[in-house]
């Protein structure tokens, strides 16, 4: 199998897209980003499949291919600009229905978590995205990304206490506590 893309490992890359996609929004924090980095991450998937080890996880190298992707990409806008910002776009407005309050208060709620993920620091985020979105256990998230086990503890526990502290800043006494 090493070499082509046989149909089970095509099915298997078709179902990570929507968690690929999730991760993806999570690290450029724009759809339309999100988009281009998994499409990007796909098209080098399937350009360079017999880099990938048979009877392995799947989705931690395809992950893995999104954050190199995107770290490569911000490389080069700090190289062409000298910043390097990406600008996160506003979340589309939830439709009006009979019990629009709480509607209202979930996406002001999802956006002010949205808001403060997007103000953590990359290796942070990148760990509560892969943990706290993805359901990856510690083990695997140390795997996908490379680094001991304790790493991604101790970046969850500091992106934790910094979305504790965003949120309770931006929030009066109401803390979200993630975990």
């Amino acid at each position: 199998m090493t070499g082509k893309l046989d149909e089970r490992v095509r099915a298997e890359m078709v179902a990570l897209l929507p968690r690929l996609r999730r991760f993806a929004r999570g690290l450029t924090g724009v759809a339309d980003q999100a988009d281009d980095l998994v499409q990007a991450a796909c098209e080098r998937a399937i350009t360079r499949i017999e880099q990938w080890t048979p009877g392995t996880r799947l989705d931690s190298w395809m992950f893995r291919i999104v954050q190199t992707i995107w770290l490569d990409e911000r490389r080069a806008a700090k190289v062409r600009t000298g910043e390097g910002r990406i600008e996160a776009a506003e979340a589309a407005e939830p439709e009006l229905t009979v019990d629009g309050v709480r509607r209202m208060e979930a996406h002001l709620t999802y956006d002010a978590v949205r808001r403060a993920i997007a103000k953590l620091p990359e290796e942070q985020r990148v760990v509560m995205m892969l943990v706290c979105v993805e359901g990856q256990t510690y083990k695997e998230a140390a795997e996908t990304l490379g680094i001991p086990i304790g790493t991604v503890m101790s970046r969850l526990a500091r992106a934790r206490l910094g979305l504790s502290r965003v949120i309770g800043d931006t929030a009066g006494n109401n803390v979200v506590r993630l975990g």
